[in-house]
């Protein structure tokens, strides 16, 4: 192949990967939901800012991300709110440039998350963030002034912000072990559980993220050459691509939540079932870095989170429900997973609330 030829091939692969990263119409609306009213449709806020109304008439239809990234960056603009109008005080345009230059001051992530938590709760009225420690768990629970749960966008708005500022200053993607939200959940959320975790919990006594404690101790390291290069892409950078749910390692997890874990097959025999052959398999997956053994992994850790949060589910029935020969040996596989102890995760999913 030519080096012309070659250049126009990884074009035309960029452009594919590219057309992948999308946000649901739903979320455009809910976008909008708090700045529109009898005098001022969707439509036609829509073409103030200037993006096209049609694309609202498909509910099923996708925004590309960096239009998305567009939508928020011009209503941030428009009505000096970089919090889509959704509380009392507008969290005013420049909030989000003013707190991810004061992060990159703090030296760990446990000191930039207090620091970020403390500037959004003078920014905001109705949502208030705190960090507590729980041995190996960590979670930042949102205080509410407000009686009656606000709408899941807002909450996911805040955890969008405070999330991914996060990620980008330790360098890595801070994973969620659950997302609890005291509002019901809402029509769709497939978006949300792509860009936060599976283990989506509504109607909860309180909102909150859980993840391992461990990742409050690392570093903050950013230069100020590098947030320049963070903001000038921002918010695109900190929404997380959406899954394609007709990729390989989506049929892959669809198939094995079909099956016992017990009866999950090896890479042939799941070659065969996908009409592939085992050679392409693992090609096809290391390009798309999920190994075979990692996406069963994964797909075990979101089964056991999901049941350690119900108590009539006991450990052992667990441990037999994921193919593991004791509880035992699924103790050591939940540590190695996410860090933590299974009982102690349970203890803190289950707790009553103590806000």
């Amino acid at each position: 192949m030519t080096s012309e030829a070659q250049t126009t091939a990884d074009e035309a692969a960029v452009s594919a990967i590219a057309r992948r990263d999308s946000i649901s119409v739903r979320l455009v609306a809910e976008a909008l939901l708090g700045f529109v009213g009898p005098r001022l449709s969707a439509e036609q806020l829509l073409e103030e800012i200037g993006l096209d109304p049609a694309c609202l008439q498909d509910p099923d239809g996708r925004m590309d991300v960096r239009d998305y990234s567009q939508l928020w960056l011009r209503l941030a603009r428009r009505f000096d709110d970089e919090f889509f109008g959704m509380d009392p005080r507008r969290l005013r345009w420049g909030s989000f440039v003013f707190l991810s230059r004061s992060c990159i001051q703090q030296p760990t992530l446990e000191n930039a998350l207090v620091h970020a938590l403390s500037f959004l709760g003078l920014g905001l009225e109705n949502l208030h963030g705190k960090l507590i420690r729980s041995q190996s768990l960590a979670e930042v629970v949102l205080r509410e002034r407000n009686p009656e749960p606000a709408r899941a966008f807002c909450y996911f708005t805040f955890w969008m912000l405070l999330h991914g500022l996060a990620c980008w200053l330790v360098g890595r993607r801070i994973p969620l072990l659950a997302v609890e939200l005291r509002c019901a959940e809402p029509d769709y959320t497939d978006d949300y559980r792509v860009m936060f975790s599976d283990n989506l919990r509504f109607g909860r006594p309180s909102t909150r993220i859980i993840f391992a404690a461990e990742v409050l101790g690392l570093p903050i390291r950013r230069s100020e050459a590098e947030l320049q290069a963070f903001l000038a892409e921002a918010p695109a950078n900190i929404l997380v691509r959406y899954r394609d749910h007709s990729s390989l390692s989506s049929r892959i997890k669809q198939h094995l939540r079909s099956l016992p874990a017990e009866r999950w097959p090896d890479s042939e025999t799941l070659a065969q079932t996908l009409c592939i052959s085992a050679s392409t398999l693992r090609r096809r997956l290391a390009e798309a870095g999920q190994p075979y053994q990692a996406i069963k992994d994964g797909l075990r850790q979101e089964m056991a989170t999901e049941w350690l949060a119900d108590a009539a589910i006991s450990y052992g029935e667990i441990a037999e429900r994921l193919g593991f020969a004791d509880v035992s040996s699924f103790y050591k596989a939940f540590r190695k997973w996410t860090g933590i102890n299974p009982g102690h995760y349970r203890n803190l999913i289950l707790a009553p609330a103590r806000r």
